[in-house]
C-alpha cells in the first residue's frame, strides 16, 4: 500500500472533499489535527494546521499546502467526473489534456494542493 502526505488548511473540508468528490473513504481521523483516507491501494495522510507535519523547520521555514507535486487517480469516465466536480464548485486548473497514454486534467482540493485526474488510453 502506498501513503503520502498533503498538508491541508481544514481537516474537515479536506475529508469532504477527498470522501464526496473522489471516493476516499475515512479510515481514522484524530480531531482536527489529522486523517487517514484510504482509496484502493493508497492511504492519503491529512494532516492539518496543528499536525505534527506542520511545524516550523529547524531553519524556521512553514510548511505548507500547494505546489506542482501531485497525486494521480486513476479514473474513468474523465469528462463526466470532471462536469460533476466542477458543478459542486471544485477548481480545475485546465481542460481535459487528451495525449498517447491517455486523458488527464489537474483541480486542486480545498487547501490548493493538486490531483491529477487520468484515464489510460
Amino acid at each position: 500500500m502506498a501513503q503520502f502526505r498533503y498538508l491541508v488548511e481544514d481537516v474537515d473540508a479536506a475529508i469532504a472533499f477527498y470522501r464526496d468528490r473522489l471516493g476516499f473513504t475515512l479510515k481514522q481521523q484524530f480531531g482536527p489535527a489529522m486523517a487517514i483516507l484510504l482509496r484502493d491501494d493508497l492511504e492519503l495522510w491529512l494532516a492539518g494546521p496543528m499536525a505534527s507535519a506542520s511545524k516550523p523547520m529547524s531553519n524556521g521555514a512553514q510548511p505548507g499546502p500547494g505546489g506542482w507535486n501531485r497525486c494521480v487517480l486513476m479514473v474513468s469516465g474523465i469528462e463526466t467526473l470532471v462536469q460533476n466536480m466542477a458543478e459542486n464548485g471544485v477548481t480545475f486548473l485546465n481542460d481535459v489534456v487528451c495525449g498517447p497514454g491517455g486523458k488527464q486534467v489537474l483541480c486542486r482540493d480545498p487547501s490548493g494542493n493538486t490531483i491529477e485526474l487520468f484515464e489510460p488510453a
